[in-house]
């Protein structure tokens, strides 16, 4: 049994697909529950109900107070509570974001993961405070491997998986990841994602298996059952974590593809398309599902009864607990972060609440004792938090230090976990073209390997890796890794050839072939949200790369790194080979493995991997398999091995449609600094680059938080023990010509909070370098203390300034190498989100200089 699933089979799910392809509505009204079970079928627990299990539930259930019932329901973040806050509340649960490590340690060792959960369990099992001893449990977003872990073993992102199209495969590595994790203390874990992506504009789309309910479906089974077990055979034992069926549910498909959106589906379509994972992981005995962020017909998730209630708990049998994303309850209608009975009372069982657990731990408690929300509801929740425990063995384990995995440094990044990984990448690549059967390539050539993603393993393992989005990662924060250019150097060495690594292409020697390894920057969520699905709109960088080589008479092979098919027309014309590399991970000699024969010329791996997203014909096509007028440049399963007759030309259409807008602003902070600009913090001499979600430098301290999203924005608090600041520039202070996108005339607009102003001077400066100014003639600062005063503390405000206000001290837009500096020498804590530069409007600035 090869456990393979036929793509192109035709099948009664795919009969009824096809009937019932999404379409996009233009109504957003609330929809209509039809409340009908041939849409959600009637189903039950795949987890036998054990009987002493419930009694001890009940048993549990009836000593409890109300403030610790309350207090099993809030999830709150390492970041934000302490041991002794774990002590005096006894939460049911914690977690880690994405980028939060023990001790704000980027590089935390195995053994200070391990301490964490273990004071954070004794914390919650003493009960001298709270008068509890029931047992914390702590998630983690293992999403790609134990992601946030340094040396882990990092698999491709879910959209490689699915082209693997291998779920036995998929188990093999959910026991790895379990075993990573566990290794860490970590009992739960937030995976795996089960969308059905049908629009891949958005952020989230490497996190799909596919766009496709079938391989989804039996993707979450595997999934779930490699990380729990089976139920009835050692369910949830040694080895396994609990696993989580998220986002519940439609969140792959948000109108334009919005992160966070809404889905308009009809509810056949919301069953047919979306649900099929939740059908999957279910099935399979999955013990939690995270709510959504997104809407459904107006509705968000986190306030519906009907989906959280009535469909996931009651018709799909779902006798576990449904955990909130993210603040996600603060976007339901009358909510806010600190307060939502509307949740509760409609299924929700823990809110995930990072920064504002205490209050809404007090206006729960409140909104229980008036009977805003039921004593029933908040038992119905406790007592699904409670089973979990106890089917997990939370009870009766030995605390985190003690458990059989803990602290085995050997189980991360262990070897024969790495070998998977590298089955798994070879497995995912998907070569789209292969003129003149160039591939596989001879050893014994003269081979450059270009482009910025060949020596990037943070680049090729894209977000959710180390940090959140991905970011200000470098290779050595992967021991044990290998980028892309390491397994090329070692096949071509190894074979009597000669392998150069040149990122911009150039070259002594003219070389037999070119690989050039190019893609996306990583990113999460939201901020991969786009416009269109064309590669390096307005910056053809790589393109020009790939026509250079050509024009040389060099035969060039591209491997795209990226989290969605994209289009790359002209990128497909420029190359004589084409491999859709996804997000490898860690091991990404493994593509080596593929693009070379062996030391007999005879091929190694051949490529196995087939399209579980459709690819587009034009930037603005949304096409899915099943659509009407199904016409993609390249199909659902699609994917040449070697032999196979090439396809497409060299004369693809490269013509986009122009919207004739100007560009109206440059973006500089948007939740993540955008390319080309950096972030760096300094305080007195010392400069530190951004690379975690918090930081200390001497005067100052750096923390992401939240305004609207997840970390879109940071605060900055000065001690004023030193000038300190805070500055976005280009790399290696390169001049960027923002006049010719903006004009002469422009403002710089950022949205501030203030909760402590300064009495010194608060300076936001500009800079820029040109050929013959005298250094500093470029340096200009506005003071914008007196601003800060007058705003409304605590609260974020629109400030902005007149660039002319810096282009009369003699910055020029047409040199920018600063665009963003926030500096003082006082005491000060500002918090700052969404800076970028803008086209003048009549509107005017806050801050002008006429």
């Amino acid at each position: 049994m090869t456990g393979k699933i036929k793509y192109l089979a035709v099948s009664v799910a795919a009969l009824v697909l096809g009937a019932c392809s999404e379409q996009p509505h233009t109504s957003g009204s609330v929809a209509t529950p039809i409340n009908n079970d041939a849409i959600w079928p009637k189903s039950e627990s795949t987890v036998a109900e054990h009987h002493d299990v419930e009694a001890q539930v009940e048993k549990i259930l009836a000593g409890m107070t109300l403030e610790q019932k309350i207090a099993q329901m809030i999830q709150p973040e390492i970041r934000d509570i302490s041991v002794e806050d774990m002590r005096r509340y006894g939460f049911g649960s914690y977690l880690n974001g994405g980028g939060a490590f023990p001790n704000n340690d980027k590089h935390a060792k195995v053994s200070d993961w391990v301490a964490l959960a273990e004071k954070m369990y004794q914390a919650s099992v003493d009960d001298s405070l709270d008068g509890s001893t029931i047992p914390t449990m702590w998630g983690t977003d293992a999403v790609h491997g134990h992601n946030n872990v340094i040396g882990a073993t990092l698999f491709p992102h879910n959209i490689g998986l699915g082209a693997a199209n291998n779920p036995e495969l998929i188990e093999k590595i959910a026991r790895i990841t379990a075993k990573e994790v566990l290794a860490t203390g970590i009992d739960w874990v937030f995976a795996p994602t089960v969308a059905a992506v049908r629009d891949d504009r958005w952020g989230r789309t490497y996190e799909g298996y596919s766009e496709d309910p079938e391989i989804i479906r039996d993707y979450a089974h595997a999934i779930v059952t490699g990380l729990q077990g089976k139920p009835g055979e050692g369910f949830l034992g040694e080895g396994q974590v609990i696993s989580t069926v998220k986002h519940f549910v439609g969140d792959g498909g948000t109108v334009n593809g919005d992160d966070q959106g809404d889905n308009i589906s009809s509810e056949e379509q919301l069953f047919n398309i979306h649900a099929g994972g939740y059908v999957g992981g279910l099935n399979a005995g999955a013990q939690s599902v995270m709510a959504s962020f997104n809407s459904w017909h107006g509705e968000k998730i986190h306030g519906s009864k009907y989906l959280l209630t009535e469909v996931l708990k009651e018709k799909m049998g779902f006798d576990g607990f449904v955990v909130g994303d993210w603040n996600g309850h603060g976007q339901v209608k009358g909510c806010s972060n600190d307060s939502c009975a509307q949740s509760i009372n409609a299924g929700l069982d823990i809110f995930m609440v990072p920064g504002d657990w205490k209050a809404l731990y007090n206006n729960t408690l409140a909104q229980v004792k008036s009977g805003e929300i039921a004593t029933s509801r908040i038992d119905d929740a406790v007592r699904r938090i409670l089973r979990v425990k106890l089917r997990a063995g939370l009870f009766s384990k030995p605390s985190p230090a003690q458990r059989q995995y803990a602290n085995n440094t050997d189980l991360i990044g262990q070897q024969a976990h790495r070998e998977v990984a590298r089955q798994a990448v070879r497995e995912s690549l998907v070569l789209l073209k292969n003129k003149g059967q160039l591939l596989p390539l001879k050893r014994q050539q003269r081979v450059l390997v270009a482009g910025d993603a060949a020596d990037n393993i943070g680049k090729q393992s894209g977000g959710w890796t180390i940090t959140w989005q991905g970011t200000n990662n470098e290779n050595k924060d992967f021991p044990g890794g290998s980028s892309i250019w390491d397994g090329i150097q070692a096949q071509v060495t190894q074979g009597g050839g000669q392998a150069v690594l040149s990122v911009d292409g150039s070259y002594q020697q003219k070389p037999d072939v070119a690989i050039v390894v190019f893609g996306e920057d990583p990113y999460a969520e939201g901020h991969g949200d786009r416009a269109t699905l064309e590669y390096q709109s307005g910056d053809k960088r790589d393109l020009a790369l790939l026509k250079r080589l050509k024009q040389q008479g060099i035969a060039v092979v591209s491997v795209f790194i990226s989290g969605r098919p994209m289009w790359v027309n002209p990128e497909l014309n420029a190359s004589d080979a084409f491999v859709a590399a996804w997000l490898p991970g860690s091991e990404g000699q493994a593509v080596a493995d593929v693009l070379f024969r062996d030391a007999q010329d005879q091929v190694q791996y051949d490529f196995s991997g087939r399209l579980s997203y459709s690819w587009p014909k034009t930037p603005s096509q949304i096409v899915n398999r099943g659509d009407s007028d199904y016409q993609p440049l390249l199909p659902y399963g699609f994917g040449l091995s070697y032999g196979d007759d090439n396809v497409l030309s060299d004369e693809l259409n490269e013509q986009v449609r122009t919207e004739g807008a100007q560009q109206h602003d440059v973006a500089l902070f948007t939740g993540t600094v955008q390319k080309p600009w950096q972030m760096a913090l300094y305080s007195g001499e010392q400069v530190l680059p951004v690379s975690a979600n918090t930081h200390t430098l001497g005067a100052l301290s750096y923390r992401t938080i939240d305004k609207q999203v997840q970390e879109d924005a940071r605060k900055l608090s000065f001690d004023g023990s030193a000038r300190a600041g805070m500055r976005l520039a280009s790399e290696s202070y390169f001049r960027e010509d923002l006049q010719a996108k903006l004009g002469s005339e422009a403002v710089l607009s950022m949205q501030v909070r203030v909760e402590q102003a300064s009495s010194a001077a608060v300076k936001v400066i500009m800079n820029c370098e040109s050929e013959g100014d005298t250094p500093g003639a470029c340096h200009s600062e506005v003071d914008i203390s007196e601003q800060l005063h007058t705003l409304p503390a605590n609260t974020w405000q629109a400030l902005s300034i007149d660039s002319q206000c810096f282009t009369k001290q003699g910055f020029k837009l047409a040199h920018t190498v600063v665009p963003f500096e926030l500096t003082t020498q006082g005491k000060l804590i500002v918090s700052v989100a969404d800076i970028r530069l803008q086209k003048q409007t009549d509107k005017g600035a806050t801050i002008s200089c006429p």
